[in-house]
């Protein structure tokens, strides 16, 4: 996508020449250790706890939430 942008802003005389568009230096290295089984189902379950189970509080209560008392 970045090297097509210069070819798109060539249409545009007097902006293409002001415009840099910069390059993402990304570098990635392998991970100092590798998670095990259990590491990686305590972080799905935690996950879960905090995002899926209050949003099922919610919905499980939305008719009660609807009354006004």
């Amino acid at each position: 996508m970045s090297a097509l942008i210069p070819h798109l802003l060539r249409g545009l005389p007097g902006l293409a020449p002001r415009l840099l568009v910069p390059r993402a230096q990304i570098h990635s290295k392998p991970p100092q250790e590798q998670l095990g089984t259990m590491d990686i189902a305590t972080g799905l379950t935690s996950c879960f706890l905090c995002i899926l189970l209050p949003a099922g509080w919610v919905l499980s209560h939305l008719e009660s939430y609807k009354k006004r008392e």
